[in-house]
């Protein structure tokens, strides 16, 4: 298995413009919620569980956090709370109209990847997930990363990140 070191740094290489890292802070959240939104149905609600709504949403929320949690205690832990949050808020739409589920949920899916696909523009380069599907999963990872390493945190991971992706530094425009 990959270590956390070897996924993000995989990862950002295909991102190292600050405005496509930017994108993915608003762009990865929002097409995450959006997959929590469409796979919140059907949902079960079980009484040994208090009454949790348990949906495929749950079941893949569940799955993801493991493996984060296999590649960084600390980081799965926060994407736990993420996902819990987003879970939450999905469930009450999910309850909503087909209509109004599917609307919700393909709506915000759209507006992310197209969030996603202007930072990418900027980037010069292809999202990481179409050389590796795998970068489905470590997208959000590398943003609860990113968004460590703005406020400090981290810094031995951001190091290493560094050192095999190199500084985080804007595209010049191609010469015309």
């Amino acid at each position: 298995m990959k270590t956390l070191t070897d996924q993000l740094s995989q990862y950002a290489d295909y991102h190292r413009d600050p405005r496509n890292i930017l994108t993915h802070f608003v762009g990865v959240p929002l097409i995450l919620w959006a997959v929590v939104i469409l796979l919140s149905r059907p949902a079960w609600e079980l009484a040994a569980l208090g009454g949790l709504p348990c949906s495929p949403a749950l079941a893949a929320a569940l799955l993801a956090c493991c493996y984060y949690m296999l590649l960084d205690l600390r980081y799965g832990l926060a994407m736990a709370v993420v996902l819990a949050a987003m879970l939450a808020l999905a469930a009450p739409l999910a309850r909503e109209s087909t209509a109004v589920w599917l609307g919700w949920g393909l709506g915000i899916f759209v507006v992310g990847w197209v969030i996603q696909f202007v930072g990418h523009w900027w980037e010069g380069r292809k999202p990481a997930f179409m050389d590796d599907i795998v970068g489905l999963l470590i997208g959000p990872l590398f943003v609860m990363a990113e968004l460590g390493f703005g406020l400090g945190l981290r810094r031995e991971v951001q190091k290493a990140v560094e050192a095999r992706s190199g500084p985080v530094h804007q595209r010049q425009a191609p010469a015309r």
